[in-house]
């Protein structure tokens, strides 16, 4: 799947149906339990179009920058889990993940690096085939990311960055004004849900 369309998330979520229903009732549970001490900070879509997108792809190594509770951490988790193979690398300047995520999910399938990632990036596996990005929502990092992380990981591979749209389209001066302008530039097709 090179190009996401309507058409093609859809057939993500009939072929699977019945892993995704399973996870979803987890997730919606695990929050439930854990009350006010954490907040789901993707929608409904997001996460789960991130589940199916990592299901689809079957990465050997996915990154995610940014965790805060671990709800983007979970949603990767599951899929890898339910993919049988990967490993998940995380990286955040807080540890919060790490007291929220079972133990049972990251087992042997999740190295999270502690500390600002500008400082780690060589620890960003040189052939991730998933990239997840969800942190400092500033053009400053924005640019940093696109000159340092996107050159680390192999040409066209799958990347999210959460939060580039408020309302029909990005905010001037922010993270998403910067990588929809890159993603013009350089003609890559994006998908939003």
């Amino acid at each position: 799947m090179d190009v996401i369309t309507v058409e093609s998330v859809s057939s993500l979520y009939a072929k699977y149906e019945s892993d995704l229903r399973k996870v979803r009732d987890f997730m919606r549970e695990f929050l439930r339990e854990r009350g006010k001490a954490m907040k789901a900070q993707l929608d409904d879509y997001e996460a789960e179009l991130t589940y199916l997108l990592v299901r689809e792809h079957r990465p050997e190594k996915v990154v995610e920058i940014g965790t805060f509770y671990g709800w983007s951490t979970m949603w990767l988790l599951n899929a890898l889990k339910d993919n049988g193979t990967g490993h998940l690398y995380s990286f955040d300047i807080t540890d919060n993940v790490v007291r929220s995520v079972p133990a049972d999910l990251s087992a042997d399938r999740w190295t999270f690096t502690k500390g600002d990632v500008r400082q780690e990036v060589t620890r960003i596996p040189a052939d991730t085939g998933y990239l997840f990005i969800d942190a400092d929502h500033g053009a400053r990092f924005a640019h940093w990311y696109i000159e340092n992380v996107f050159p680390r990981v192999p040409k066209g591979t799958p990347t999210s960055v959460h939060d580039v749209f408020h309302g029909k389209r990005a905010k001037p001066f922010s993270e998403g004004a910067v990588i929809t302008k890159w993603l013009a530039a350089n003609e890559v097709p994006f998908f939003t849900p």
